[in-house]
């Protein structure tokens, strides 16, 4: 069998999520192995007598899966043949998971931030997956909140006292059923408004990109 398809059949047979994989190639003898050495060299392997030692990686820094296969294939070019196995292979660790605050608490924060005569907020939640999109539309209906753009985000906007916009306890109690539905992302206060004064109308007009929202 050639070497290429010894590493396909050695590649397929990995554990799920593996990290590196240590490798041996063993030749016929010395003068095959100084031969295989140097079309491996970009592998960097290890010679010991008429065998080499190399590794391959599924991410980060080293050789991965498609060097190994062009190193190989120079070897099978030149009909050098040999016996590649599988010494040992370690699991990739695990990413660490970023910690994010709940919506609630991204709320609580940001209105901490605001001026006490703010009136009016126009605020976006980014949503970390498009998969959400559907279920937040549902627990936010009360705010009237629409997607914007092509990113799964939505817009809405709140009103302090009186006007166009939900009420902060309602946007409180919509993002708690969020979160309490598993629902994650980035809250951000876009705009906001001081002391509007209403004059016959339900409160202030904001046009953004050509848009009035």
């Amino acid at each position: 069998m050639a070497l290429v398809e010894d590493w396909h059949a050695i590649e397929q047979a990995l554990p799920a999520g593996w990290g590196d994989a240590r490798l041996r190639l063993a030749l016929a003898d010395d003068a095959a192995s100084e031969r295989a050495a140097a079309l491996l060299g970009p592998l960097n392997p290890w010679r010991t007598g008429a065998q080499l030692r190399f590794f391959a990686v599924s991410s980060g820094v080293g050789p991965r899966s498609d060097a190994i296969e062009r190193a190989l294939g120079r070897l099978d070019r030149e009909r050098i043949a040999g016996t590649l196995e599988l010494v040992a292979a370690d699991t990739a660790p695990a990413a660490p998971e970023i910690s994010r605050p709940t919506l609630v608490a991204a709320w609580d924060a940001a209105r901490a931030t605001l001026p006490p005569d703010w009136s009016d907020l126009y605020v976006e939640v980014d949503l970390l997956s498009s998969d959400y999109l559907a279920r937040a539309s549902l627990q936010m209906s009360p705010l009237a909140a629409r997607r914007e753009g092509g990113k799964p985000a939505l817009r809405f906007r709140c009103a302090a006292r009186r006007g166009y916009g939900a009420a902060p306890q309602m946007v409180r109690r919509c993002l708690e059923r969020c979160d309490e539905d598993g629902i994650r992302g980035e809250l951000r206060i876009l705009r906001v408004l001081c002391d509007t004064q209403h004059a016959a109308t339900q409160g202030p007009v904001w046009q953004i990109g050509g848009r009035t929202v």
